[in-house]
């Protein structure tokens, strides 16, 4: 599995249907680890998010048989939002499983879209082994939210938009789910500069990938609870392609709270004036907590997305 190849093709494949994201400097995150601070902002992307790159490229992929087939997919809602923004695209139809505590507002942004939404389970790895069988059941095409180089190689595509718009750097940030995001990204950017730093940020709700990066071994974490950053929560694929990948590539993890979250999200709407949700506050917050290691570099943190409920957004605010 090439996936600096698998970046590289989907950049040809996926350019025309997707946005180059603005990188912007965050001159007070620069002064709180004296040095320079970038913000790739994925939340100004279609669907409100990087996930419209991986399935994009994954559906776009696909051979004219397997496209009349159908596709099934399985999400908390941004994979899902790309994924039906693929369908869009490819005139391709299919089914998308989410949890049934799924975000309102990504629900609500789903159902423009041409995709049958259905609900199965509470956790988002049920719903997605729950998916994964019923494709194989109907004799369709499965789309992994993660665990599938196609998907990855799609995200990895933000990596090489980084790398035009700024060059050299000492860390990127992001936060980690299954791991697809930084297995992308972080491909890329080592294979042109192998002393870039990858730090993968998770909430303490849900650290599966860091539980299991210290493992060495992908290990399930029973005492999960409801984070603010749903579209990172829940477990890995037992055989998930991007654990040995973040193996490789991921230098450090760093964990926090849901209180560290709502700080970066106030954060970005008073100092930016951007929404952003949950999964895009982990990874920000996780550079305020990591600032003392970070004194005098140059980091750039991936903004993932910005479909927060509303509701949620001002009780944060």
């Amino acid at each position: 599995m090439d996936i600096f190849r698998e970046v590289l093709d989907a950049e040809k494949r996926i350019r025309p249907y997707i946005l180059k994201t603005p990188l912007i400097e965050s001159k007070d995150l620069g002064d709180l680890i004296n040095g320079k601070v970038y913000l790739k902002l994925e939340s100004e992307q279609y669907t409100g998010s990087f996930k419209a790159r991986g399935s994009l490229n994954k559906i776009l992929s696909l051979n004219e048989k397997d496209k009349e087939k159908g596709v099934i997919t399985a999400s908390t809602g941004n994979h899902a939002l790309g994924y039906a923004r693929a369908l869009e695209i490819a005139r391709v139809k299919g089914k998308a499983y989410l949890p049934e505590n799924a975000s309102r507002a990504k629900v609500a942004a789903l159902k423009k879209y041409p995709v049958e939404i259905q609900f199965h389970g509470f956790d988002c790895l049920v719903t997605e082994l729950h998916a994964k069988e019923r494709a194989r059941i109907e004799d369709k095409i499965w789309v992994s939210p993660y665990n599938d180089s196609k998907v990855i190689g799609g995200q990895g595509t933000i990596g090489i938009e980084i790398a035009e718009q700024l060059g050299e750097f000492d860390y990127l940030l992001a936060t980690i789910g299954g791991g697809g995001l930084i297995s992308g990204v972080g491909t890329y950017l080592k294979k042109i500069n192998a002393a870039t730093r990858m730090v993968g940020c998770e909430p303490e709700y849900s650290p599966e990938m860091t539980l299991s990066l210290e493992a060495g071994r992908i290990v399930e974490f029973e005492e999960a609870k409801e984070t603010l950053s749903d579209a990172s929560a829940g477990g890995i694929e037992e055989g998930a392609i991007t654990f040995p990948v973040c193996q490789s590539i991921v230098n450090k993890t760093v964990l926090v709270n849901e209180q560290e979250i709502e700080s970066a999200i106030r954060f970005m709407a008073y100092k930016h004036h951007k929404i952003i949700e949950g999964a895009a506050g982990v990874a920000l917050a996780g550079l305020i907590k990591n600032k003392e290691e970070l004194k005098g570099s140059t980091a750039v943190i991936i903004i993932s997305g910005s479909n927060i409920d509303i509701e949620k957004l001002k009780e944060i605010i």
